[in-house]
């Protein structure tokens, strides 16, 4: 069985949904700590006629200290939901699928959600099924690893009685490979895709949120992304 992890970023890129293509389990990693400063579990991108525009969820972070992420608390003062969506509306009102998508939307921006990580795990969960990706989708929290860095990972690992580990060619620099091998557990490497598909709005921008590609896209979407799939390299360090 493959692991696979990543932080839940919110609406993220097409790329981010390629290593759950190539795994049986996805975890994602809830209750580590939130970054700081700007970080992808509370922003993305989308594009309108101006180009690509980032969409952001307020968050309650002052006087909170280090907090993990899925203690992190969405801030619902002021009228930006009502502005997300409607921002949202009108950037790809010509958009053929945007209909089929809105009700995620009209939850996402309303009071629906009190953590960032329930939002998030949600949007990421619904976008797997809509591109048709069956691996089975787990919260760090709902397992028993513990420690830090590639320790926790192999202890995710450990956990979940899985007998190799794929991550992003480059994120493994950061990790300690050999720690993997000698729990017994295979390193496995793959390269995000390089995706092109038509898009609103004049020239393309590549990485925004993987609902551009889905509002302009629909069922070609899982099409347009095994296309990629077939270009990014998974192998054995």
């Amino acid at each position: 069985m493959i692991v696979s992890a990543h932080q839940p970023y919110f609406c993220p890129y097409p790329g981010f949904f390629i290593k759950p293509v190539h795994s049986d389990v996805f975890v994602l990693l809830d209750s580590v700590q939130l970054p700081r400063g700007g970080t992808w579990v509370t922003r993305n991108r989308f594009k309108n006629d101006q180009g690509a525009f980032w969409m952001s969820i307020p968050v309650w972070k002052k006087g909170k200290g280090l907090q993990r992420i899925d203690e992190v608390g969405i801030c619902h003062e002021g009228r930006w939901k009502k502005k997300h969506l409607k921002s949202l509306c009108c950037a790809y009102a010509d958009a053929p699928y945007l209909e089929q998508h809105l009700p995620l939307f009209e939850r996402v921006f309303s009071d629906a959600y009190g953590k960032i990580a329930d939002m998030n795990r949600d949007i990421i969960s619904y976008a797997m099924d809509s591109l048709g990706i069956p691996a089975r989708l787990l919260l760090l929290s709902e397992t028993d690893a513990g420690g830090a860095g590639a320790e926790l990972l192999v202890s995710l690992c450990r956990s979940l009685e899985a007998d190799g580990f794929l991550a992003f060619r480059s994120a493994w620099k950061y990790l300690d490979e050999g720690l993997f091998r000698r729990a017994g557990i295979e390193t496995l490497a793959v390269d995000p895709p390089e995706l092109v598909y038509p898009q609103l709005w004049g020239d393309f921008v590549p990485n925004l949120s993987v609902f551009d590609l889905l509002f302009t896209c629909g069922p070609k979407s899982r099409e347009i992304l095994e296309r990629g799939r077939q270009q990014v390299r998974c192998a054995g360090l």
